[in-house]
């Protein structure tokens, strides 16, 4: 029976973990005067008591199901890549470029989404190369990234993949090169079924292949990985190739599958955020790639819903995200408290760089 409990312990936990989050946030909400019941009812209602409000959940979901592997896969090896952010802003600015061109429809979307992962896998490269070759520690040299790519984005927004009828932002993604809607009416596509299918590769390539164990060995215990043959080198290389083309994917699918945008905007107001909100959706999902996508419906049911929480109880937009913070802190904190353990393990002196 201990298999069954390893199994339905990070359940038990994040259920429990939900529990405090919401009474925490209720507590939030009465000590400043709303009441907090039809101000759940409204969050929970509006986000998956109707097909709407399931589809905009699920539509929200999709970019942070790919950002969040991105970390995933890192936090598995034993690496916080938290340039998720940056290699998804390259992913979309791909994606956009390759509508200057013109293909067939249907071959033009699998080519927009293959140079996105390619965009993000590229972005990815400098900061592996830096830690391989450098000892340099992926935190800072990922966030060095993100702000880079950020001005990068901003730039090419600005000067080169302007449209030369609405300044403030790109050219729009071309109809060949846009994923079909799953649900008329909403802003749900296909990016949905191809986040999914990323998530569940992943997973079959973690726990059911010779290499993806050895970066789950990795993650687990270093030396001992070392010990038994497999190269620190490869596993920071082949991790952080596959984490790029998540993110990569994450910018592709956010524009080529959300009208009515269908662009980037200036100052990336459509698609920022997501690689950091990814983290968090990783740590609440166990950093498995299958707990991963109930985590980020989840979350992006909490985005859904915040509309309708100002609406019908009154409660106000900064206050709506405080308690969103809560829930969503309550439930990452447990992966959150082993996540340091193993971060603190890293840095310590007997440690040696890769």
């Amino acid at each position: 029976m201990s298999w069954l409990w390893r199994g339905l312990r990070p359940v038990l936990e994040s259920v429990l973990a939900g529990v405090i989050g919401l009474g925490a946030g209720a507590l939030i909400m009465w000590a400043w005067g709303y009441n907090p019941w039809p101000a759940y009812a409204a969050l929970f209602r509006e986000s998956f008591g109707s097909g709407y409000g399931l589809a905009s959940a699920l539509a929200n979901a999709t970019p942070l199901i790919l950002t969040a592997l991105t970390f995933a896969i890192g936090a598995r090896a034993g690496l916080f890549i938290i340039g998720a952010e940056g290699m998804m802003y390259m992913g979309a600015m791909a994606a956009v470029a390759l509508s200057f061109f013109r293909l067939p429809s249907g071959f033009h979307a699998v080519f927009a989404l293959a140079f996105a992962a390619l965009a993000g896998i590229v972005w990815g490269l400098v900061p592996a190369l830096l830690r391989i070759l450098r000892g340099v520690h992926e935190v800072i040299s990922t966030i060095m990234f993100n702000w880079i790519s950020h001005f990068l984005a901003f730039y090419l927004v600005a000067n080169v993949l302007v449209d030369p009828v609405r300044a403030e932002k790109t050219i729009s993604v071309a109809r060949t090169s846009r994923l079909p809607l799953l649900l008329r009416g909403t802003d749900l596509s296909l990016g949905i079924v191809v986040a999914s299918a990323v998530a569940f590769l992943l997973y079959v390539y973690l726990w059911h292949t010779v290499s993806g164990y050895e970066i789950r060995a990795a993650g687990a215990n270093p030396h001992a990985a070392r010990y038994g043959g497999v190269s620190p080198q490869k596993t920071v290389l082949l991790v952080f190739l596959l984490g790029g083309a998540a993110a990569g994917l994450a910018g592709a699918v956010e524009v080529m599958g959300r009208p009515p945008t269908y662009a980037v905007y200036s100052g990336l107001t459509n698609i920022a955020g997501f690689g950091f909100d990814g983290i968090g959706v990783a740590m609440i999902g166990r950093i498995h790639p299958l707990g991963i996508i109930p985590a980020a419906v989840f979350y992006g049911g909490l985005q859904a819903g915040a509309r309708l929480m100002q609406m019908e109880a009154g409660v106000p937009f900064e206050m709506v995200r405080a308690v969103q913070g809560v829930i969503v802190l309550a439930l990452a904190l447990p992966e959150l408290i082993r996540l340091f353990r193993v971060f603190v393990r890293t840095l310590s002196p007997k440690r040696r760089p890769v």
